[in-house]
């Protein structure tokens, strides 16, 4: 692993950056930025938080919180095996047949378990109530009320050339079923410190977003001491005793991690760091050790 990017956000400004105006993968920190963005088609009245969706069991707030039930087609041999022969990204319906996307794995609302298909249903949420696109309907609800400029998402191959992909050169974005974005490594930070700034969320939806259900104990191999997911947010307390919320993602290649300090002393100190690898502890370890 080596560090490739990365940028520190503090009172609204870039004050420590290396590369920070190179694009990366936003691998699952895309999350965030589509929980944010079907949190405002909540605040628009669009949908409710809570209601179950089209007669299923689980709400939206079970999608983005990851309680759902619903499986993680990351878990699955055969898609990382296609993915490794760089074959063409699977269609919508066969990558729900082929994880038996149908059945729940638990009991909506007792369990946890990360899921790319629950992300995957709350990109179809935000395109059907916009009638947009999904980059369309992000750059209206999220990147231009957060004034942030170079993210996009990513659909062929080809929207990767500008964008550091690391050993990943000539990967297909469509792998990312809920939808890949693509930007700056410090308007990752940005993005992240305006956003908890109030500057799009009225506070209770922040407060949301940031009340976690802690998933147990340390994280073996992790800097995670008591871990936790809110709303399309990693939260929780590391294992220096700081309190950080964000989100860490991965993919072929690279490893981002986007987090902002909750702590009294160093409160709204943002962080983003960009490596190459798929060390997520070590990539975590030095996002936290900037703030």
């Amino acid at each position: 692993m080596s560090i490739q990017a990365w940028a520190v956000v503090e009172n609204g400004e870039v004050v420590e950056a290396h590369h920070a105006d190179r694009r990366v993968p936003w691998w699952s920190f895309t999350k965030t930025v589509l929980a944010t963005a079907a949190l405002v088609l909540v605040e628009k009245g669009s949908i409710g938080l809570d209601e179950p969706l089209n007669g299923k069991p689980y709400t939206l707030r079970h999608l983005i919180q990851h309680r759902s039930g619903l499986a993680d087609y990351g878990s699955f041999r055969s898609y990382h095996e296609a993915v490794a022969r760089d074959d063409e990204p699977w269609s919508v319906s066969k990558l729900l047949d082929e994880t038996d996307a149908g059945r729940l794995r638990y009991v909506t609302g007792e369990g946890w378990e990360y899921s790319n298909i629950g992300y995957l249903f709350v990109r179809q949420i935000i395109e059907d109530l916009t009638g947009r696109k999904l980059d369309v309907a992000l750059r209206e609800l999220v990147f231009d009320p957060l004034d942030i400029h170079s993210a996009r998402v990513a659909v062929e191959p080809d929207d990767l050339d500008d964008v550091m992909m690391g050993s990943a050169q000539g990967y297909h974005p469509g792998w990312v079923y809920h939808g890949l974005l693509v930007g700056s490594i410090g308007d990752a930070a940005l993005l992240l410190h305006r956003l908890m700034k109030g500057v799009l969320l009225p506070r209770r939806i922040l407060q949301e977003m940031l009340s976690a259900h802690v998933l147990g104990g340390p994280i073996e191999g992790r800097p995670w001491q008591v871990p936790g997911y809110g709303l399309g947010m990693m939260k929780g307390e590391t294992t220096t005793g700081k309190t950080v919320a964000g989100h860490t993602g991965g993919g072929p290649g690279s490893t981002v991690a986007v987090y902002r300090s909750l702590d009294a002393v160093q409160a709204g100190r943002t962080s983003a760091v960009f490596t190459s690898g798929e060390d997520a502890s070590a990539t975590e370890a030095r996002a936290f050790e900037l703030l």
